[in-house]
């Protein structure tokens, strides 16, 4: 741990009662958080640890300087790279979580009671064991029955299972440090040798606003190995430019993820659920031009879009009904 002449702990990202996020993945831009109190400072085996009570976020995990999740807004993204992909999945009994140390996946997931079984698998038992102290909300649902923990490389997990889990979502930080495999095409691989068949992937895609290369990249291998690849976002103001996204891919073709398979009543959305509903999970895959047209989704010579084009020659082929 680190601490200041006075005793109290003290971290290199906060100075003058303000935590800044500023990386390589986001040049020439920063958040800025203003602290009440360090809580927890830490070298884990495989990261920075640092857990302290802002001014009005609630208490915030950071990981390597780059902030993971507040109490303020965690419902967000938790509730996003959750619940569009189980309500794609008609019968999602198995449900793994690789990263997602903080419970936040988890606590989402049996929500659902299709979920029979939810395994969460994270590298680094200390983002567990601070989550416990610090983030109850979050970290509650370790405390279900149906939660089964490994702490280990979820890489390595996954090739030792085969045709096992319904749903596989990961919960990454950025593609750097303990991370980086998991934004590689033998790591999608894995996750569909994984899954059963009609088994569902979502996994953390990052921000339209800065990463459109990486999000093609991702979205054009795994194009090839399933049959269904989609992008989705939501809006999460301590994220850098309050964006981040989500792939989602399906082994089932005839999965269509911008229609909810299954829902809740209004009534039981409102009780469950902070951000998500059916409205929102169908928004949540339209995407502003400059993104359709940097991954691939607009046939940009023609102006229209890819799949719209094929309808409309498929539609011109056919034999017209001469019912009416």
């Amino acid at each position: 741990m680190s601490s200041s002449a006075s005793g109290k702990l003290a971290h290199a990202n906060i100075s003058n009662g303000w935590f800044r996020e500023s990386g390589a993945m986001w040049p020439g831009q920063s958040m800025n958080i203003e602290v009440n109190q360090v809580l927890h400072v830490e070298k884990s085996k495989f990261q920075d640890v640092l857990v302290f009570e802002s001014k009005t976020y609630g208490n915030v995990l950071v990981l390597d300087g780059v902030i993971q999740v507040t109490e303020r807004d965690e419902f967000s993204y938790q509730e996003m790279i959750t619940h569009p992909a189980l309500f794609s999945h008609p019968n999602p009994e198995r449900v793994l979580v690789i990263g997602g140390g903080d419970g936040g996946v988890l606590r989402e997931a049996i929500k659902h009671p299709q979920v029979k079984e939810a395994v969460l698998c994270d590298i680094d038992e200390a983002v567990i064991r601070v989550s416990k102290k610090y983030l109850p909300s979050l970290s509650v649902s370790y405390a279900d029955p149906k939660v089964a923990v490994h702490i280990g490389d979820g890489f390595e997990f996954l090739q030792n299972k085969k045709n096992y889990f319904d749903v596989i979502i990961t919960d990454s930080s950025d593609p750097v440090g303990p991370a980086e495999s998991l934004y590689q095409s033998r790591y999608y691989e894995l996750m569909r040798d994984a899954l059963r068949g009609g088994g569902i992937v979502s996994t953390q895609g990052e921000c339209q606003w800065l990463h459109l290369p990486l999000i093609k990249e991702v979205l054009t291998f795994a194009r090839k190995l399933f049959p269904v690849a989609e992008y989705a976002y939501t809006t999460i103001p301590t994220y850098p430019s309050g964006q981040i996204g989500f792939i989602l891919c399906s082994k089932d073709k005839t999965t269509n993820f911008k229609e909810p398979l299954r829902r809740m009543s209004p009534e039981q959305e409102l009780r469950l659920f902070k951000y998500y509903n059916a409205d929102i999970h169908r928004a949540a895959f339209v995407l502003p031009n400059f993104t359709r047209l940097a991954i691939g989704d607009i046939d940009q010579s023609a102006g229209t879009p890819a799949a719209a084009a094929a309808t409309t020659t498929a539609a011109a082929a056919a034999k017209p009904d001469e019912s009416s």
